[in-house]
């Protein structure tokens, strides 16, 4: 229905276009071409042609959970990049963010390919790949955001990759499980629709609002979508009807302007259901009727002859020109009643006001007219925009862990939170979330004014410090400086994430050294209860390894998060046991045994191996503990030979093992002869790996699983693949006896159809 179109006329007004599912990825890129060139008309595209053609190489053999080729997602993610008017260097990065991070490209080829910018960028999407799959899932998802925090801060473009990174894999989520599908939705409404939302990037922000409800509330989700086209289409001509009457009276009173309908989206609607505690039947404001003029002269024209025709409903007009959302939108806001007594809204801005609220921050970084990107220097609205990164990065230096981290980070982003707007003494505007105190007012002037406040007047009139601020009222804090700082009942009243955080701050800093006393009481306690001398292992150089572990600045912080409950001392003194357990090996291995080679009549000792309780030990040089190398695997009956390594003391390898034979010259005085020695306990296993070379087919796999089976041996570890010509490559880590059983398995496994070589790891 032409009512509720964003402007017909305006392509870059409508929602961000999704292409269809499994489309030609070269279709798809030249979709990509045509939206960069609705915008910036230029033939200078080679090097995006270039960041497509290796991206499409680096991903050649990936797909998608869908089944489609994986080039698919990074070119969707540089079409919404090139929807939003984004610079060059912003959609080459688009279509390289997940090379780093997914297939064998570097960072270091990615900057000489394509310069530093497109290599920055890149990295500050590409997630943490050292963390390992045993960290808990919260200290993963924390510390990508970490990263990707500090990233922003260096280039805001960061952001608006993953954002649209994000966007498309939403799009996409069906063909996720279930579980993941709430995991992902979850994460995106919690963290990354504020995010849009905080940069004013509507156009984004609102789809990934009713994505992420779609599934997290499916059904509630399906009901609003439902109820809404019924609505709407009952509706229709009564809306049309109020679009033309409004545009008849701008025009009446001679203001150039474009009036439309706009239905809201199922999220808001749902926000307004919970917020309301209504059903859907109760909400009647469905949708909004928008006026876009030349000037804010006009803007407050149109509301003036506006209320002349309508009645409006009382406390439901908002100035947000005169007093801007966080983000920098800005619009007036009333609600009218129609002729019938049914409540509508209007949304008075300038085109240039609509532009801002639907790109936000992206707007800095379109393309100019002259062909270049725009120059990375701030206005004043970006950098106000930008306020609350500053915040976070604040926060992510005095979070005790990432779970608190973590939790500061929802509560600021938090889509449910409405704000409120008040005034200081001299005029300047502090918005702070709805419900906030005097308390919350003073820290967001100052944490010194917070620490030191004893009251506060609003409006002239000494009000508790309990008191919820209301939009307009005009706030002064009453100081002293004989105060002796903030209640700890003051957590309990504060609304605002930063106010918790500063009072919190004051007590972590107040009680610094009371914690740090309690921090060295109960180590010492931990290390007596296990046994441990605490001056072996209280070394410089082992607090430095713990304070890189945890990102402390010094010792005493580690002390006094152990005191105040923020890390458990058990996690520091096995940190530092372990370096000391390290430096001791490595003494005795380097020291001792070459000492010993060779020994006094000039003969070199032979080294006899065999299995106890504890592992390898070593006959011969000290009673050394030695082990077997992993590159060959050797078992009884393999010819071996010992190498001293250089601080893990002796390596047995096989004889033919590759490692050895291509050892240099100078390293081989390093070598030991060693050879087995009988086995008290028959039963002793050895880890081995081997490579199977065949034909693939249907049951090759299941058939090379039951030779296994049939000689009751364990498959500890399986790697597969398969090449373009149909050869399967298979690896199997298992534990045998000795050479003798690993022969018969071979014999068995040759017999099987398809097997054409059969192999041990040789290095």
């Amino acid at each position: 229905m032409a009512a509720l179109l964003d402007l017909q006329d305006d392509k870059r007004t409508n929602p961000l276009a999704c292409p269809p599912d499994f489309m030609d990825p070269d279709a798809l890129f030249q979709e990509l071409i045509r939206t960069i060139q609705f915008y910036h008309p230029s033939d200078d595209l080679e090097l995006i042609r270039r960041a497509y053609m290796t991206a499409k190489n680096a991903h050649m053999d990936q797909k998608r959970k869908s089944g489609e080729p994986y080039i698919i997602h990074p070119v969707c993610v540089a079409i919404i990049l090139a929807q939003l008017e984004l610079d060059k260097e912003t959609i080459i990065a688009g279509l390289l963010h997940d090379v780093v991070e997914d297939t064998i490209l570097t960072d270091s080829q990615i900057r000489r390919v394509f310069g530093d910018d497109v290599a920055l960028l890149v990295d500050g999407v590409t997630k943490l790949t050292q963390i390992t799959w045993t960290t808990d899932k919260m200290d993963i998802q924390a510390e990508n955001l970490r990263k990707m925090f500090l990233a922003m801060a260096k280039d805001i473009r960061v952001i608006l990759i993953k954002l649209a990174d994000r966007l498309h894999n939403m799009r996409t989520l069906q063909h996720m499980k279930p579980e993941k599908q709430k995991e992902k939705a979850r994460e995106t409404l919690e963290i990354y629709a504020p995010i849009a939302d905080r940069l004013g990037i509507s156009r984004i922000k609102v789809e990934l609002d009713d994505l992420s409800l779609k599934y997290l509330q499916p059904e509630i989700y399906k009901e609003i979508r439902e109820k809404t086209r019924e609505r709407t289409e009952a509706d229709e001509a009564y809306i049309e009807g109020i679009v033309k009457e409004v545009q008849g009276i701008i025009d009446e009173a001679e203001i150039k302007g474009t009036v439309y309908g706009r239905q809201k989206h199922a999220f808001s609607i749902y926000k307004k259901m919970v917020a309301q505690e209504k059903t859907f039947d109760q909400i009647y404001d469905l949708f909004a009727v928008r006026i876009l003029v030349e000037s804010v002269k006009d803007c407050y024209a149109a509301l003036g002859v506006i209320h002349e025709h309508f009645t409006p409903v009382p406390g439901r007009f908002k100035d947000y020109i005169a007093m801007p959302k966080p983000n920098m939108y800005q619009s007036l806001h009333t609600t009218l009643i129609y002729h019938g007594g049914q409540p509508f809204e209007i949304q008075i801005r300038t085109y240039e006001m609509h532009r801002t609220a639907e790109y936000g921050i992206a707007a800095h970084w379109k393309y100019k007219e002259s062909g270049g990107s725009s120059e990375g220097v701030t206005t004043g609205s970006e950098d106000a925009k930008m306020s609350w990164l500053r915040q976070i990065l604040e926060w992510q230096r005095d979070a005790a862990d990432n779970k608190e981290f973590l939790a500061d980070i929802k509560s600021e982003l938090s889509l449910f939170s409405d704000t409120v707007y008040c005034f200081t003494p001299t005029g300047d505007v502090k918005d702070l979330p709805m419900g906030s105190t005097p308390i919350d007012f003073a820290y967001a002037i100052h944490s010194a004014v917070g620490n030191r406040m004893v009251g506060a007047r609003v409006n002239g009139k000494l009000v508790n410090i309990d008191y919820q601020l209301k939009n307009g009222d005009r706030i002064e804090i009453i100081t002293s400086q004989n105060t002796k700082g903030p209640s700890r009942d003051w957590l309990n009243i504060v609304k605002s994430t930063q106010a918790k955080n500063k009072i919190n701050q004051w007590f972590k800093s107040l009680l610094k050294e009371e914690n740090i006393n309690r921090g060295k009481e109960l180590i010492l306690a931990y290390c007596r209860s296990k046994g441990l001398d605490w001056s072996e292992i209280n070394k410089t150089e082992y607090q430095e390894k713990v304070l890189r572990r945890y990102a402390m600045r010094d010792w005493d912080t580690v002390l006094a998060t152990i005191g105040h409950g923020g890390l458990k001392e058990g996690q520091v003194v096995n940190k530092m046991n372990e370096e000391h357990r390290k430096d001791v090996q490595k003494q005795i291995s380097d020291e001792t045994v070459l000492a010993n080679i060779p020994d006094s009549t000039g003969k070199t000792p032979e080294v006899a191996v065999r299995k106890s309780g504890n592992g390898i030990v070593v006959k011969g040089v000290h009673d050394l503990a030695v082990r077997f190398s992993m590159c060959c695997a050797p078992v009884p009956g393999d010819e071996i030979v010992g190498f001293v390594t250089r601080g893990r003391g002796i390596s047995i390898h096989r004889t033919d093992c590759v490692n050895i034979i291509a050892l240099p010259e100078a390293e081989r005085t390093r070598l030991i002869p060693a050879e087995w020695q009988a086995e008290e306990n028959e039963d002793t296993k050895y880890r081995t790996e081997i490579r199977i070379i065949a034909k693939n087919r249907v049951g090759l796999f299941v058939d090379i699983s039951k030779v296994f089976t049939e000689r009751g041996i364990d498959m500890l570890s399986i790697n597969t693949r398969t090449s373009k010509q149909g050869i399967a490559t298979v690896n199997l880590t298992f534990d045998v006896g000795g050479v003798e059983e690993l022969k018969s398995l071979f014999e068995k496994i040759r017999q099987i159809d398809n097997v054409m070589e059969i192999e041990r790891s040789a290095g």
